[in-house]
C-alpha cells in the first residue's frame, strides 16, 4: 500500500533506517528490530505505522534497491559509515515505492545527517537521490536483465525458487514482493461468520468470506487489531487463510487425544479447539518459554482449555505421559519461503545452508513424534514453505525408513498435488504458502 506524507517524520525515517541496518548487519528480525532502533519512542501511531512501513518496505525490495544504489555510488561507503548507505537504501524505497512528494523525500533524508551528526553527508545523500530522481527510467532499463534485481530475491533462493516451480516462479516472486492480506478466523464457539461480518459492517471494516476456510474471512484493507469487533472478548483471531486448514485435514472426532506440536503462538492449537466444540482432548507443546507465554495468554482470550506444556517435540521421554495420540499436529519449524510477503526480512535472514539443517531438523522431529501415534492415527505434517526439500522430500525420505507408514491422499479443491502432499503457493485464494501431507500408522 502507498505510503501517506505527514508531517515531522524525521524521527521515523530514522528508527526505520536503523531498523533494516541491524536487520542486515546483526541479523534481527523486523520486530526486535524496530524495537531495539526506538520504534516504541515515537510520538504517535501515525508515527510508527510509518517507520514501520518504510522499514518493511525497504527490506521488501532490499536486493532490487542495493542493485540501484551500487549504479548510483562511485564507490562503496567505508565500513563506518554504513549508516548513510542504509539511509539511501530507504530513501530509495520510498522514492520508487511509494507517492510521498519527492521533494519532501529528499529535503526531510538529508536533514537526518545532521540528526546523525554526519554533516559531511549533505552533499552526497542529495547527489544521488536527485540523480536518482533524473535516472530512474534508465536505472529501470539496467536491472532489467538482473534477475537478482527484478525479483528483490537473493540468487540463492531465486535459484531454488525458479527450479522448484518452473511455470510458477515469476507469480511466486511478485506474490512475495506484495502486502499480505489481512485474514481472521471466527470463532465458532462464541460467534459465526455471518454475525461477525455484521459486527464489522457496523464498525465500518470491509471483508470478504474465505471460499476455502468456512470460518475464515480476509479485510478488504489491513486495520489495527484495537479496531476489530470482539477481538478482546475472543470472537476472532488474525490468521492467514492456509494454517486455518490444519483442522479440518486432522478428521477429528470426538474423545481423542490430539497433540500439536511446535505449538506456538497457538492459532492452530485455537482452531482444534474450536473445530472440536472442546470435545477432544488437546495438548500444545512448546519449547521456548516465551511463547509458551502466548499460547496461554491466546487460551484465555478465546476461552480455551488445553493441556499447554513446555517440552522438545524431539525428545519425548521429558514431557511425554505415555498415552498415545489419535492425531499429531506437527507444524514444523522451516525457512518460512511460503510467508515472505509477511516477514520480508526471511530474504536477509535466511542462508542456503539453513535450508539443509533445517530439514534434518524437520525429518528428526517426525521420527520422534511417530511413535507417540496411535495405530491407525494420523499425523499431519505442514510447512509455512514453498521449497520441496522441507515439504515433499522430507516426506519420501521418512516413508523410505518408516515401514509402519502410509500417505493418505489429500483431496481437496486448493493448491498442488505434489508427489506427496499438497502445496499452496503464495498468493493462491489469498493464502500464504503451505504445504499439507497426512501420514496414517498402519
Amino acid at each position: 500500500m502507498p505510503l501517506t506524507q505527514t508531517k515531522d517524520k524525521i524521527s521515523a525515517r530514522l528508527v526505520a533506517t536503523r531498523a533494516v541496518q541491524l536487520v542486515a548487519e546483526k541479523g534481527l528480525n523486523s520486530d526486535r528490530a524496530l524495537e531495539d532502533a526506538g520504534i516504541n519512542k515515537l510520538a504517535n501511531a501515525r508515527d510508527v505505522s510509518f517507520a514501520r512501513s518504510i522499514c518493511l518496505g525497504t527490506l521488501r525490495w532490499y536486493q532490487q534497491l542495493e542493485v540501484i544504489l551500487s549504479l548510483l555510488l562511485d564507490k562503496p561507503l567505508q565500513r563506518k559509515h554504513q549508516d548513510i548507505h542504509f539511509l539511501l537504501l530507504t530513501a530509495l524505497f520510498q522514492l520508487s515505492k511509494t507517492d510521498i512528494a519527492r521533494h519532501g523525500i529528499v529535503s526531510e533524508t538529508v536533514n537526518i545527517v545532521y540528526t546523525i551528526r554526519k554533516k559531511w553527508a549533505k552533499g552526497l545523500v542529495n547527489g544521488v537521490l536527485r540523480n536518482y530522481l533524473r535516472q530512474a527510467d534508465s536505472l529501470n532499463n539496467k536491472i532489467n536483465g538482473h534477475p537478482v534485481a527484478v525479483s528483490s530475491h537473493p540468487g540463492w533462493l531465486l535459484q531454488i525458487i525458479q527450479t522448484s516451480w518452473p511455470e510458477q516462479w515469476r507469480d511466486i516472486t511478485d506474490e512475495n514482493n506484495k502486502q499480505a492480506p489481512m485474514s481472521l478466523r471466527i470463532n465458532v464457539q462464541r460467534s459465526c461468520r455471518k454475525e461477525y461480518l455484521s459486527l464489522l459492517k457496523t464498525s465500518g471494516i470491509h471483508a470478504l468470506v474465505s471460499d476455502i476456510s468456512p470460518s475464515g474471512i480476509t479485510l478488504e484493507a489491513p486495520c489495527r487489531i484495537e479496531r476489530l469487533p470482539g477481538f478482546d472478548d475472543g470472537l476472532v483471531s488474525v490468521q492467514d487463510i492456509a494454517p486455518q486448514l490444519a483442522a479440518g485435514l486432522l478428521d477429528l472426532q470426538d474423545g481423542q487425544q490430539v497433540l500439536d506440536a511446535c505449538a506456538a503462538p497457538g492459532g492452530k492449537t485455537a482452531h482444534i479447539a474450536e473445530a472440536s466444540s472442546g470435545k477432544v482432548k488437546l495438548t500444545a507443546l512448546e519449547l521456548d518459554p516465551q511463547r509458551l507465554l502466548l499460547i496461554n495468554q491466546n487460551m484465555v482470550r478465546l476461552g480455551h482449555k488445553v493441556d499447554v506444556k513446555q517440552g522438545d517435540a524431539c525428545k519425548p521421554e521429558t514431557w511425554w505421559s505415555g498415552q498415545k495420540y489419535d492425531r499429531i499436529l506437527l507444524d514444523a519449524p522451516c525457512s518460512g519461503s511460503g510467508v515472505i510477503r509477511r516477514h520480508p526480512d526471511i530474504k536477509l535472514l535466511r542462508r542456503a545452508t539453513d535450508i539443509e539443517q533445517l530439514a534434518q531438523q524437520q525429518l528428526q522431529l517426525l521420527s520422534a513424534l511417530w511413535p507417540l501415534l496411535k495405530v491407525g492415527g494420523k499425523l499431519l505434517y505442514a510447512t509455512c514453505s514453498i521449497l520441496p526439500q522441507e515439504n515433499e522430500n522430507i516426506i519420501n525420505s521418512f516413508l523410505s525408513q518408516e515401514d509402519h507408514a502410509k500417505e493418505l491422499r489429500i483431496d481437496v479443491n486448493y493448491g498442488h498435488l505434489r508427489q506427496h502432499g499438497i502445496q499452496i503457493l503464495p498468493g493462491e485464494h489469498q493464502m500464504d504458502g503451505f504445504f499439507y501431507a497426512c501420514l496414517q500408522k498402519n
